[in-house]
């Protein structure tokens, strides 16, 4: 090799080192590729240059950024790029048009001629497919030896560069979504009563626990201005960031409606119709709305889909167990929500309303908890506080199924007359 050769490369090395240092200090993926593609036009003296990075999911290659025209997406197995993903071998064309595998349609949208092409795969730190850097024309001939080894070991940097930008992004990207999740949560938490209302002659305890950062439960209490007291326990479809929009604006209706028309039919055939015209997709939600009276003792409600009710009768010392008045809300346009219930209680009797998420947990082999183990649970415990008396039920709950993750939001209600 003459010492001109010697001296070329090393200052092409030297170059590609420069380069790589350059890399190593871009965090933002846009930019690394757009550096790339700069420094690949510059290092081997080329005309325009593609970057096709690797999607998994679709098996596709798709240029972000492409020197000249728009974005580009290409089967994985299709074309001159897709030759190089498959073979992991840097590919030389020289006459782009003489090879049956070159695609000329983006040359005709553009009117840009392409006459030559080096293909050059690039892999991470494991060796696993990034993408393709695909340069086209050399500005002088073609490209040479010289070029595919200088190629090779530019994407070999720029490949564990776009590895670590790509990490860093998600990275970032699950950060913010945590951040979002965080506000979120402490946005529908912020929603729950703050403790239970404080009614003369009865006791009351409200708990939720959602299965993911957000639930589609919710639980509520509310004063009204007759006296009455209005008990809200609801249930929207499925659990996380939709359901938990679809559950506050229930729990809004609901509040608002009631200070309105303290008329259980009314309330609900109302919400059902606002809900109707903004559920989609079959979502539904499933709701217990209750009015407790306490100058008379009486808790008169209505279950759009929301049961069983669970009625602890401290004379009988047992639970009766009674089914929802009515379809959910959200299914059934003008569904008329005009059965109600009217439950007397004496001293000692109390009220249990939960979610299915404590009926429905399961143990290892399927079995659900189900509503008896509730009931036999709450009545072993039916002298201790209301509130101990939830953290029970949720404990057994968790015992029963064995370490598993929560599957469905847990919420329960209870109120008891004292």
């Amino acid at each position: 090799m003459s010492s001109d050769g010697f001296r070329r490369q090393v200052d092409d090395l030297q170059k590609v080192l420069e380069i790589s240092r350059s890399m190593a200090a871009t965090e933002d993926l846009d930019g690394l590729l757009q550096l790339v593609i700069d420094r690949s036009i510059e290092l081997l003296d080329a005309e325009r240059a593609t970057i096709f990075l690797y999607d998994g999911d679709t098996d596709e290659l798709a240029s972000k950024i492409a020197a000249g025209t728009g974005e580009i997406r290409i089967r994985a197995e299709s074309g001159i790029a897709g030759a190089a993903a498959r073979s992991g071998q840097v590919i030389n064309v020289p006459d782009a048009y003489a090879d049956k595998r070159f695609n000329p349609e983006v040359d005709r949208k553009t009117g840009f001629t392409t006459r030559n092409i080096l293909s050059v795969p690039m892999s991470d730190y494991h060796g696993s497919l990034v993408g393709v850097l695909q340069v086209l024309n050399k500005r002088r001939g073609g490209f040479g030896e010289h070029d595919i080894g200088l190629a090779e070991t530019f994407a070999a940097q720029a490949g564990v560069a776009i590895q670590r930008a790509n990490l860093i992004e998600h990275f970032l990207l699950k950060q913010q979504m945590e951040r979002a999740m965080q506000i979120a949560q402490d946005i529908q938490q912020g929603l729950l009563p703050s403790g239970p209302p404080v009614i003369d002659g009865y006791e009351i305890a409200g708990f939720s626990r959602p299965a993911d950062h957000t639930g589609g439960d919710t639980y509520d209490f509310m004063q009204l201005p007759d006296g009455r007291w209005m008990f809200v326990v609801a249930d929207a479809t499925g659990h996380g960031v939709g359901p938990a929009i679809v559950i506050a604006e229930t729990r809004a209706m609901l509040r608002a409606i009631c200070l309105q028309r303290a008329d259980l039919s009314n309330v609900l055939d109302t919400a059902n119709d606002l809900l109707i015209a903004d559920l989609t997709d079959g979502r539904f939600v499933t709701c217990f709305l209750g009015l407790l009276d306490p100058a008379e003792n009486c808790l008169t409600y209505a279950s759009a889909g929301h049961g069983p009710i669970l009625f602890y009768d401290r004379q009988k010392d047992g639970f009766d167990v009674e089914p929802a008045t009515s379809v959910p809300l959200g299914v059934v346009e003008q569904v008329g929500y005009s059965d109600t219930v009217s439950r007397a209680l004496a001293k000692g009797d109390f009220a249990v309303i939960v979610t299915d998420g404590f009926t429905e947990a399961a143990d290892k082999s399927g079995d659900l908890y189900g509503v008896e183990r509730t009931c036999d649970l709450l009545r072993r415990n039916r002298d201790l506080p209301a509130a101990q008396m939830i953290e029970r039920l949720d404990r057994a709950v968790q015992q029963f199924s064995a370490g598993r993750p929560q599957a469905d939001d847990l919420t329960a209600v209870i109120i008891r007359k004292t």
